[in-house]
């Protein structure tokens, strides 16, 4: 099982898809195109020293939050966290997505409930490796913790998350967005 298919399986799907008035089954296809873009995003901006920076400062402020709980999901900073990651991209990747066979309105939706649950499952991935998500110096770390679960995105049995990350989202994962 590869780390992204450990993430959605810890995804209350079902609250999610009650709270958004949403079939479960579609919620769960949208969020196994989500995931795997956003830790993609996440990626491309760590390959930036200056992007690694800000993305630590952020898991800094996310490491100590239950990333079970969407009833706890702050909406407006889970849309400030996609900006961030996709940049001017943003719309074109809910786009992509969406050609995934999940809807656009609903990839929409998920966006900002599921990216502070990621920052919260990569900032306790990092902390599970000994690294303090909000230091610089464990850059590193995160490099390697991104790399991991990439790796295993595109190698392991993830539904499709390499597929997405590479033949989907091609080159609109550019790297140093801060």
């Amino acid at each position: 099982m590869s780390d992204i298919d450990e993430l959605l399986a810890s995804l209350p799907l079902a609250q999610i898809s009650a709270d958004l008035g949403e079939d479960p089954a579609a919620v769960e296809q949208a969020a196994r195109a989500v995931l795997p873009a956003l830790l993609g995003g996440l990626d491309a901006n760590a390959q930036d020293p200056d992007g690694a920076r800000s993305l630590l400062g952020a898991l800094g402020q996310h490491e100590d939050r239950d990333p079970t709980d969407p009833s706890r999901v702050d909406v407006a900073d889970g849309e400030k966290i996609a900006s961030h990651i996709f940049g001017s991209q943003k719309e074109q990747v809910i786009n992509q997505l969406g050609s995934t066979g999940a809807s656009s309105s609903l990839v929409k939706k998920l966006l900002p409930i599921l990216a502070p649950i990621v920052l919260s499952w990569l900032a306790s991935r990092m902390t599970s490796k000994g690294a303090a998500p909000s230091k610089t110096q464990d850059q590193s770390v995160l490099g390697s913790v991104l790399e991991q679960v990439l790796k295993g995105a595109v190698g392991g049995s993830s539904g499709g998350a390499g597929k997405i990350i590479t033949d989907v989202l091609g080159g609109l994962l550019g790297g140093g967005r801060r």
